[in-house]
């Protein structure tokens, strides 16, 4: 069984993220594998608050290259994570915006 911790690789920090923290949208890389359902559980549990929606987005890797070989980075899973109103806002990007 994948713990909460399993599940919620790390948080994304860019710019466009950080203007949707005045909403209660955050945004969290995540296992390939985890569904929506395990996801909204992790955040839950983790941070204490209550989850509204759980959107997810599969992102394919970027082709780079070194010289002449051309190489792909990983792809990954991005999930937005929208926090009801009533709920507490996740402590954890509250100083960077």
């Amino acid at each position: 069984m994948k713990t909460p911790y399993d599940i919620l690789l790390r948080p994304i920090i860019t710019e466009r993220s950080m203007e949707a923290v005045d909403q209660k949208k955050y945004v969290f890389e995540v296992a390939r594998d985890a569904n929506k359902i395990e996801i909204r559980k992790a955040v839950e549990e983790v941070f204490g608050v209550a989850v509204l929606s759980v959107n997810t987005i599969n992102m394919q890797g970027k082709e780079k290259r070194q010289g002449a070989h051309i190489g792909r980075r990983s792809a990954w899973k991005k999930a937005i994570i929208r926090l009801r109103p009533d709920s507490k806002t996740i402590e954890f990007f509250e100083g960077m915006v």
